[in-house]
């Protein structure tokens, strides 16, 4: 399960408040019945971002959540089906490796929601999806990178080079960059959403070639970090306090607002096939950066907050950039 957010996550839960109000039921309505089906177990570091929302909002009583964890890709289809017929109103989920499949279950329910990670775009009237866009912070936590690396090596460890990922990847490269236009970057993607021995050896490799702080897109980079003694940055969730003295600085996601979105269209009938992603953004809470204060000089903590500040206003955009990253 993910850590709690600490005040080191600057306002990105007090963001999230209004978000979690829009989806309490009217009074007399029913809660909406919600099943979140996974493909890997839900302490993986994205799914767990899905997972926390839903859970929080099923504890605060807005809905009633139900779901299933390791879901092969084989099995998804029949899972989507299991839910939609037992009565599940809001499916959420991902679809990245059975998008065909998974939108012809879609049109074969067409009064079930479904809000799904997805590459591709949403399916009218009732397949929303969604995409990871904590790139803003991702940009961000490479300022601060920028700042307290001796030898302008970066790495940065990945699932597959998927738009999701890639853009991350990207925009923290980016971040590094607008500080040090000379910096040199690593990049492996390790052919897998959840493996930590691998991501570790991974990050161990890119450190042998001279990296000296690590962007850890998957769980595992920052144990490489920590056994070699250098500085790692952690994505989606906080992971400093797991790695108090080797994770700096972190690009969180929050799945609040997407689903508060989603789940308001449900109860007001209103169709889901829509993209969801931009609930995504800092503007909306989506995400957003922490970081250990004492870990990093001053000058370069009111650079970021300047920019941060830029980015909400809507004064600089974060570019997003899919490509895979060389």
């Amino acid at each position: 399960m993910p850590v709690s957010i600490t005040r080191r996550s600057l306002v990105a839960a007090s963001a999230l408040v209004p978000a979690l109000s829009l989806i309490r039921p009217a009074a007399g309505q029913e809660k909406l019945k919600v099943a979140g089906i996974h493909t890997v177990p839900v302490e993986n570091a994205w799914n767990s971002r899905l997972h926390q929302a839903l859970v929080d909002a099923g504890e605060a009583g807005t809905i009633e959540y139900v779901y299933s964890e390791s879901v092969a890709n084989t099995d998804y289809v029949r899972a989507m089906r299991q839910y939609a017929d037992q009565g599940a109103r809001l499916i959420v989920g991902e679809i990245y490796g059975v998008e065909r499949e998974a939108r012809q279950v879609a049109q074969d329910y067409p009064d079930t929601g479904f809000l799904m990670g997805s590459s591709l775009p949403a399916q009218e009237p009732n397949l929303g999806v969604f995409g990871t866009w904590n790139h803003e912070a991702a940009y961000l936590t490479g300022m601060l990178a920028a700042s307290v690396s001796e030898k302008n090596v970066y790495g940065a460890v990945g699932g597959y080079p998927i738009p999701e990922i890639n853009r991350l990847i990207n925009a923290f490269r980016a971040g590094v960059a607008d500080v040090r236009p000379d910096a040199k970057f690593l990049v492996q993607f390790i052919g897998t959403f959840f493996d930590p021995p691998k991501a570790k050896e991974a990050g161990l490799a890119q450190i042998d070639a001279g990296a000296d702080i690590l962007f850890g897109e998957r769980i595992g980079t920052a144990d490489a970090a920590k056994d070699r003694g250098i500085l790692a940055i952690g994505s989606l969730l906080d992971y400093t306090p797991r790695y108090p003295e080797t994770v700096f600085a972190n690009a969180l996601w929050f799945f609040d607002p997407i689903l508060a979105a989603a789940v308001a269209d449900v109860n007001a009938g209103t169709p889901t096939g829509k993209d969801y992603s931009q609930f995504s953004f800092m503007k909306f809470g989506g995400n957003d950066i922490s970081f250990q204060p004492e870990m990093v000089p001053a000058d370069a903590v009111a650079a970021m907050e300047a920019r941060r500040l830029e980015i909400k206003s809507g004064a600089f955009t974060v570019e997003i950039d899919d490509s895979q990253p060389a």
